[in-house]
């Protein structure tokens, strides 16, 4: 399938009300800190018919200033000299483009996951200039109709819930909905700011094409009857509490155990595998921290795998590592000495990793309501995460129904056939999508 997208418009949106000079400067707190320096990305897909895609499109920008209001950071610029946002009313960048193809061959198509990025509007992987917008949204209108929504928040300041809840906020703002309690941005204030560096993960120092060319996504999808039955092949194991699992960790241990398949035909044996995963802390802790709460509002969960190597006894470390974690941060409060040190701790630990190990990042996106984004026009019809150049990482997602989930997972280009037979891709519970980043 050959795709040309033309970006017809680009302009900055601001919002509708001045921002106070109250609130002219927005200090980022200590795990917005940790924040690598990219972006955070979705694409959301609407079957919109005929004339109507043109008045979405306008309904979008039209709302856009109303909600920027709402989240005034967004329209700032991020000063990181002194590690803050300038809430400056700037404004957001906004995208008009058309593509030349109908929204449903789009989805039909097999390399449809390496065509996603091209909705997004700013680039993953980049310096944060005082310059550049820390919102960005593209409208992207496909011929006889459907429309794609692609929007980016640099990642310095907002995490997945964050852009779920700007998004679900938008959507009402667009219905015309009457406007509700909103928390707001509150991670400085929860976890006062450090001085601490951002997290690498490993990122190339640019995007161009000879550095990310190497790098493949694969997209593997489990619908809610192939976790069903993968249970039941589990079952047949002799693991008759398989129902203990849930899809998240299940998916997450398929992907753990292709990952350590790589790992073990590159080094010739078993290493000792850790892995890493961001936790959302909104609603956790004994006192509470609403789930609309904005920022980066996150700590680490890790994973000692060992050497384990069947679905069944990584999903089980999962299960026994989520568990214990979520515990040790029910029985804390955030705002005490030990609150703020269990967040903290879980990032410094990081240093303590031996060289050696092999670690993988796997990031749940899962339960985030992005299929929920009715902005008058019908909910999404498929939700995709923005690709990240980075070697052993991987993103879930909840598919359409809401029951299954899509893996979006990154290697390096020569190592994908390692993973599949770890997989072994032909068996019937996932089916794969593979395709180079382009």
């Amino acid at each position: 399938m050959e795709m040309h997208m033309v970006k017809q418009s680009k302009k900055f949106v601001k919002p509708s009300t001045s921002t106070p000079q109250t609130f002219r400067h927005y200090k980022i707190g200590f795990t917005d800190e940790f924040a690598p320096v990219v972006d955070v990305s979705v694409v959301l897909f609407f079957p919109v018919n005929g004339d109507d895609s043109a008045k979405f499109d306008a309904q979008l920008e039209k709302s856009l200033p109303r909600t920027l209001s709402r989240f005034y950071p967004l329209a700032g610029r991020y000063v990181e000299e002194i590690q803050t946002v300038d809430c400056n009313d700037q404004g957001a960048e906004f995208v008009h483009a058309k593509v030349n193809i109908k929204l449903q061959d789009f989805l039909d198509s097999i390399g449809n996951v390496k065509l996603v990025d091209d909705f997004i509007p700013s680039k993953t992987v980049a310096a944060y200039q005082v310059t550049d917008p820390l919102l960005s949204a593209q409208v992207t209108l496909f011929e006889c109709g459907g429309v794609a929504l692609g929007v980016s928040i640099a990642h310095k300041i907002a995490d997945a819930s964050t852009l779920s809840t700007f998004l679900i906020e938008w959507a009402a703002r667009s219905r015309e909905e009457n406007e509700v309690a909103l928390t707001g941005f509150n991670s400085s204030s929860l976890f006062p700011a450090r001085g601490l560096p951002s997290l690498g993960l490993g990122l190339p120092p640019s995007t161009t094409d000879d550095v990310v060319s190497k790098y493949v996504t694969i997209k593997i999808s489990l619908t809610d009857n192939m976790i069903s039955m993968l249970k039941e092949k589990l079952a047949l194991r002799g693991r008759n509490e398989t129902t203990k699992w849930s899809k998240g960790q299940l998916a997450s241990a398929l992907m753990l155990k292709g990952f350590i398949g790589v790992d073990r035909a590159l080094h010739g044996y078993q290493r000792e595998c850790i892995l890493l995963q961001p936790i959302n802390v909104r609603e956790k802790f004994a006192s509470l921290i609403p789930s609309d709460s904005c920022g980066n509002l996150w700590g680490l969960l890790t994973t000692e795998c060992g050497i384990a190597e069947t679905t069944e006894e990584l999903a089980d470390n999962l299960r026994d590592s989520i568990k214990k974690t979520i515990n040790n941060y029910s029985e804390v409060h955030h705002d005490t000495e030990e609150g703020q040190a269990l967040v903290l701790n879980s990032f410094v630990q990081l240093a303590n990793i031996p060289p050696m190990t092999n670690v993988i990042w796997l990031s749940s996106w899962c339960n985030f309501p992005f299929y929920d984004a009715d902005f008058g026009f019908g909910k999404p019809i498929w939700a995709s995460c923005g690709t990240l150049p980075v070697k052993n990482l991987a993103y879930l997602m909840d598919d359409v129904e809401g029951n299954g989930v899509e893996a979006y997972v990154c290697l390096d280009a020569k190592d994908v056939p390692h993973f599949e037979e770890a997989l072994d891709m032909n068996q019937s519970f996932c089916s794969l999508n593979s395709t180079y980043f382009s």
